[in-house]
């Protein structure tokens, strides 16, 4: 402890539980102390009094993430039926930092201090202070735009303009009108406080202090090869020749975070003994709840005193630039990119892309080294690279694909709906009718694009609008159990393992749970799979399967169910050994995702539909064959992720406005849809053969005079009955068996069935 400074908690007990404090709050409250943060303490406390808005800018390793709750509270006291929502870009940084401050806070996480994601909740009806996910907040002020429960909001990170923030500060402006007894805090990095002054006139802006030590920058004398190569070599050469201080490397993505622990781990198996014991510790999005203590562990305890000390090496995405506070950083290794979503013109479908950071992401980077003692960062490009930088974030209303924003704005009433944005970084117009085209298309708009009766069931559904479509769609193709399980594994990372001391092993036992037909039919068998050995931790070590992905995909599956249910959507399942049991699945998944549908060309290579752009098939895909027509779920880089072999025919039964031919653009595409549309015409009514000998400049025409009237209809599979068929409460028992791939029927052996060979499943590399 500091000398000369009395610590408030020597003579009470915690305010909060009316219990002693532990010896742990004394170690926190301690080092709570030394961030820059607590210089300006006072003047917050006082600045929140006499102010309803507040702008706190700063940089990175202030340690105003985890503090400002505290000085909420001790300005607002505790009790006095005080709750605060504290709104955060990512999962990981709700959660990861409702456990610091409930930590810090001496009380239990769940209780006083809790957290809410999207389908992940631990509060009670005594939780103070709530974390969320910026779009968690958005959709409870969807029922309560006054959000009249919490007497203070706190945005984090508003510099990276996310749509949910920039709503969220429309709705806010309103509700701060209403309720002028209520606060609001907003967090930005320095640089961008002035945007929202503009928007919010009377808030008062706090420059808070940075770190309070130098970071030296190292620059790259070369352009780098292997980002992946060169971090891992650098780390190594800290670990050996450095002093303390733990580690954190900034990676492009998932992957790369998984592979360099390995590589990392592994090198340094043989001489830990000669550098010192390391905890390598992985972080993205999408981690576990178990792996996201680990964070806040301290490095690993030497008993050896002729050792080298242990350290902390932190590999992770771009998410913990802000997100997150992780002790004893003194050494940053960035990597200078990270992947955004963009939407393209017209294509609906967003596009995972590989970028540059900004200037200013990369400063917070570097920021993260200063806060213990003098640091140091290692830049992996050159600086002439660096200052090609742009300065600033990009918004996301530039960027990023309206639809989910623009029905939610909707819900709120807001007709004119550039005044759902914050001004200064409102969306074109242009951007704004793709999104509204789109949600006509999808039914969730009508003519007047005033919210449909769908659109209002769809803003129940805390998921993508397209997903939402799809879930109403699968009631009328009796196949609504079988959607809402697809919708859940959707909603989580890839439940397959692929260690690299296993490559082989795993890539055998994803083959057996693979489906002829494509991905998404993939994850039903594996959940299926999963609910059939009775959710067993067991089944999914033997079968490379991610337990706790699972046990996350089950819990969403049952709030999706749970939702069906109040919204008397009726829970159902076509016939299993019906041949057309996997028409009614992918008609349902193509009357939400019919915008994002590829053909094979003659040369081979795929095109999106409409957009025309050249894609390729995801090497880990399922499919052993390259189809036709092909329904894909995502797009990463120019690959198509999570794709399902379809046929010009559903594609024609799904959306028959949307693929209107007289509006296409000439394309093999284009002339594929007609054969098929002239087939179905000459075989219904022989009438029609003629149309063959048509000038091939009239036939469109004619076709498309026909298709409203004369279409014919995918045949379906017919709603399964009597015993043993899946009731509304889908009762583990009921779950239809696994497909077989080549025929789409049960496997009368009621055992696994071994598919046919994958041709998807890439090379050992982590980048692919």
């Amino acid at each position: 402890m500091v000398k000369g400074r009395k610590r408030k908690a020597d003579s009470i007990n915690n305010p909060w539980n009316n219990r002693p404090y532990s010896k742990r709050y004394y170690e926190l409250f301690d080092r709570r102390h030394t961030l820059p943060v607590w210089q300006q303490k006072d003047e917050f406390i006082r600045t929140l009094l006499d102010n309803q808005i507040i702008i706190l800018a700063g940089d990175a390793g202030s340690g105003s993430t985890t503090q400002i709750p505290h000085f909420l509270f001790e300005a607002l006291g505790f009790g006095n039926n005080t709750v605060i929502a504290y709104a955060l870009p990512s999962r990981i940084g709700a959660m990861s930092i409702a456990q610091r401050v409930a930590e810090e806070m001496d009380v239990s996480i769940g209780h006083e201090v809790g957290y809410k994601t999207r389908f992940e909740a631990s509060t009670s009806n005594i939780t103070a202070l709530k974390f969320l996910t910026d779009d968690v907040l958005f959709r409870e002020a969807l029922m309560d735009p006054l959000l009249t429960k919490y007497s203070v909001i706190v945005l984090g990170e508003v510099h990276k303009f996310r749509l949910s923030t920039d709503v969220l500060c429309t709705v806010l402006k309103k509700a701060l009108e209403e309720r002028p007894k209520m606060k609001l805090v907003l967090m930005s990095a320095i640089d961008e406080e002035a945007t929202f002054q503009c928007y919010f006139p009377s808030a008062i802006i706090m420059k808070l202090p940075g770190p309070i030590y130098p970071v030296t920058i190292h620059y790259a004398p070369k352009e780098v090869e292997s980002y992946v190569k060169a971090a891992i070599d650098i780390s190594l050469q800290i670990h050996s020749n450095e002093p303390a201080g733990a580690i954190l490397i900034f990676l492009r993505a998932q992957a790369e975070v998984e592979y360099a622990c390995w590589k990392i781990r592994q090198k340094l198996n043989a001489s830990r003994d000669l550098v010192g014991a390391v905890d390598i510790v992985p972080i993205y999005s999408t981690i576990s709840l178990e792996m996201q203590q680990r964070l806040f562990q301290p490095p690993p305890i030497i008993w050896n005193v002729e050792a080298p000390p242990g350290r902390t090496i932190f590999v992770s995405t771009g998410i913990a630039e802000a997100s997150l506070t992780l002790d004893g950083i003194v050494y940053v290794i960035d990597s200078g990119f990270s992947y955004q979503k963009i939407c393209d013109g017209d294509m609906w479908a967003e596009k995972h892309i590989l970028a540059p950071i900004p200037k200013a992401c990369a400063s917070q980077r570097a920021g993260l080294a200063g806060r213990k003692q003098p640091g140091r960062c290692y830049r992996l490009y050159t600086e002439e690279w660096f200052q090609e930088l742009s300065q600033q974030v990009y918004p996301e209303s530039s960027r990023r694909n309206l639809g989910n924003t623009v029905l939610m704005l909707k819900k709120l009433h807001i007709s004119s709906l550039k005044k759902g944005f914050i001004d200064a970084i409102a969306p074109t117009t242009e951007s704004l009718e793709v999104a509204l085209k789109g949600l006509r298309f999808l039914g969730a708009l009508d003519k007047n694009d005033n919210l449909s009766s769908d659109g209002e069931i769809m803003c129940e559904f805390p998921l993508d609008v397209q997903m939402t479509r799809t879930l109403l769609a699968s009631v009328t193709f009796n196949c609504s159990n079988e959607i809402i399980s697809i919708s859940a594994m959707l909603s989580v990372p890839s439940c397959f393992l692929r260690p690299m001391e296993a490559v082989k092993a795993a890539d055998n036992a994803r083959k057996k749970l693979c489906h002829m037909d494509g991905d998404h039919l993939t994850l039903l068998n594996v959940y299926n799979e999963y609910i059939r050995n009775n959710q067993d931790p067991q089944w999914c070590e033997e079968n490379f399967v991610k337990f706790e992905v699972m046990k996350s995909a089950h819990s969403i599956r049952e709030q999706l169910a749970g939702t069906m249910r109040r919204l008397n959507l009726k829970l159902s399942s076509p016939v299993v050994d019906s041949r057309f049991y996997n028409n009614n699945i992918k008609l349902a998944m193509l009357s939400g995702y019919f915008m994002q549908v590829a053909h094979r060309e003659q040369s081979g290579h795929y095109r999106t539909v409409k957009a025309n752009e050249e894609l390729r098939i995801d090497v880990f895909t399922a499919l052993n064959r390259n189809p036709e027509w092909l329904m894909y779920h995502e797009i990463r880089g120019s690959r198509m992720c999570i794709v399902t072999d379809v046929t010009a025919g559903m594609v024609f039964q799904a959306a028959r406005q949307y693929y209107d031919l007289r509006k296409f653009p000439h394309c093999q595409s284009k002339v594929s849809m007609e054969r098929v549309l002239l087939n179905w015409l000459t075989d219904s009514d022989p009438s029609f053969a003629g149309l063959y000998k048509t000038e091939p400049e009239e036939l469109p025409r004619l076709l498309m005079d026909a298709q409203w009237e004369r279409l014919v209809p995918i045949q379906v599979a017919p709603l399964e009955e009597g015993p043993g068929c899946p009731s509304d409460s889908f009762r583990c028992e009921t779950v239809p068996q696994m497909l077989c791939c080549s025929t789409g029927k049960v496997p009368q052996s009621g055992g696994q069935q071994t598919l046919s060979p994958t041709s998807g499943l890439g090379p050992d590399d982590p980048q692919s």
